[in-house]
């Protein structure tokens, strides 16, 4: 229960940038990582993970030829972030906007999938919009972007992005429930 309260205090003083005041749930997290093919996925990426729920599922999942790069912003999660002591994690203190310039920093051509917990609908339109317009350069062909959000009306947004190539799933055990879209990158 401590994690939650600690959460809640976070995200209460930084609701700008966590967007919510409660931790995602295992379910959300499951929905969100259940159809990547961990076998074969060499890079993910998540952005925004707070304090590190769906971090810690895509960990147990990963090959151990595979890394998970996390972008997070705000300093309280950031730190909570470092304290998960894994060899296949990095995490930067860096705006998701920043994606592409950091994996090539890093050494990474691209991502398998690009997991996001941004408040993509509360954050500005023109940072939204070069964090959307980089993640899709980012990811490899086939790849994909999975978001989820309070309600649909980031679909559109979404939609002018990547398209046509947009599923849509819902996750009742949150709070609150999620939508999570799935967003998948052609060639």
């Amino acid at each position: 229960m401590g994690h939650k309260i600690d959460f809640f205090k976070v995200a209460v003083r930084s609701l700008k940038t966590s967007g919510t005041v409660a931790p995602s749930s295992r379910f959300l997290a499951q929905k969100m990582l259940k159809k990547i093919n961990f076998q074969t996925c060499k890079v993910l990426v998540e952005l925004g993970p707070g304090n590190g729920i769906i971090t810690k599922q895509i960990l147990k999942k990963i090959q151990p030829n595979s890394h998970l790069v996390c972008f997070e912003v705000n300093d309280a999660f950031y730190k909570d972030l470092q304290k998960i002591n894994h060899p296949q994690l990095t995490v930067l203190k860096v705006s998701a906007e920043d994606i592409q310039t950091e994996m090539q920093k890093l050494g990474f051509t691209n991502a398998c999938h690009i997991v996001s917990s941004l408040p993509l609908t509360i954050i500005p339109n023109s940072i939204s919009n070069t964090i959307l317009e980089n993640a899709l350069k980012t990811l490899q062909n086939n790849g994909t972007f999975i978001q989820y959000q309070y309600s649909l009306t980031y679909y559109k947004k979404l939609k002018t992005v990547f398209r046509e190539n947009i599923s849509l799933d819902f996750e009742l055990l949150n709070f609150p429930p999620a939508f999570v879209y799935r967003c998948k990158k052609e060639h």
